[in-house]
């Protein structure tokens, strides 16, 4: 255990530079003692490792020095594998980085842990898209994530909704890139700091302008708060619902593993001993197409204003098939029936 703090913290002190002895005790969540006793460690071995008394202070190596020990146990060369996402680094352009990277590191590691990633790429593989789900366009991902990257404002044409003809242009400063079940969203700063679905950008150009980076912003934490509160905050419905038992899965399915795992089933004697259950959905307005996709093993029972969107989408759906002979293009209509 000890060996492995050592290890992280000298590799800290190369990655960081100078930092106090209460940010090392802070990142290896140990006293600040321990960090002194394990300076002292450091030292007798024969690292250039010393510290610098005053306010500006702090632990620092020998400008020039740098370490060939990687620090890498089993388990966290199997992660640096498995965490290669090759098409999300496609996406961005660092497909071919990520590959001679990965074959630099490969190259770099101990026969038995060579071993192991081996292994684990050739057995395992992270593919973050959903079923049936193809990928979202995202022709202007490479020049945003150069704008991310270079600390640069951006002009962009945006669109709110996929089959909404308005759209809106703005000035943002780009915060970063979130990949989420498949789909790349921007994070950027305006008047305030919005999230922008990136196959919804329609133009992107570059400005000289520099990035505005507000000085306590964080990306993983920012995207874990707006995330919660998006799921919190969205308008939903309790809907009563009776079904076949046999269609349980299917109807887990449409309504989602976040709505079932809230669903409360109700105690009602049924007379074609179908089963009865509450289920609170996000967006109403969505609510009927995705149970009208539970198919007809499933029934509304509330509240009405669902259940009259549903047999209101379901004589839609009758009066469109129920057209004597079905669809016929306008040539068909106007082309008079000849014999011959």
């Amino acid at each position: 255990m000890r060996a492995s703090r050592l290890v992280n913290l000298l590799l800290l002190l190369q990655s960081r530079g100078g930092l106090t002895a209460g940010e090392l005790a802070a990142e290896l969540e140990v006293s600040i003692r321990t960090v002194h006793r394990d300076v002292e460690a450091l030292s007798a071995a024969g690292v250039p490792i010393y510290a610098d008394r005053g306010p500006h202070g702090g632990i620092r190596l020998v400008d020039g020095y740098r370490t060939r020990l990687t620090g890498l146990t089993a388990d966290e060369a199997e992660a640096l594998f498995l965490a290669g996402l090759p098409g999300p680094a496609a996406q961005l352009g660092l497909g071919t980085v990520v590959a001679a990277a990965q074959l630099k590191v490969m190259a770099a590691l101990p026969p038995e842990l060579r071993s192991r990633a081996s292994r684990l790429v050739e057995r395992f593989h992270l593919d973050p898209s959903g079923w049936f789900q193809a990928s979202d366009p995202v022709p202007h991902l490479g020049v945003l994530a150069e704008a991310v990257w270079d600390g640069r404002a951006v002009a962009i044409i945006y669109r709110r909704e996929e089959d909404d003809p308005a759209a809106v242009e703005r000035v943002i400063h780009p915060l970063g890139l979130v990949l989420k079940a498949g789909v790349w969203y921007l994070v950027a700063a305006g008047d305030r700091i919005r999230t922008y679905r990136v196959a919804r950008v329609t133009s992107v150009r570059p400005l000289d302008e520099p990035v505005v980076r507000p000085d306590d912003f964080d990306l993983t934490s920012h995207w874990a708060a707006t995330s919660a509160a998006y799921e919190r905050d969205a308008p939903t419905v309790d809907v009563v619902v009776r079904f076949r038992p046999d269609r349980t899965e299917r109807l887990r399915d449409v309504v989602g593993d976040a709505v079932w795992s809230t669903a409360e089933r109700l105690d009602v004697v049924d007379a074609e001993d179908w089963w009865h259950m509450r289920l609170r959905m996000p967006w109403p307005p969505e609510v009927p197409g995705r149970l009208l996709a539970a198919g007809s093993g499933v029934e509304v029972l509330e509240p009405v204003e669902i259940r009259t969107a549903l047999v209101a989408a379901a004589t839609r759906i009758i009066e469109r098939y129920d057209r004597p002979g079905g669809y016929r293009s306008s040539d068909e209509v106007r082309r008079p029936e000849t014999d011959g």
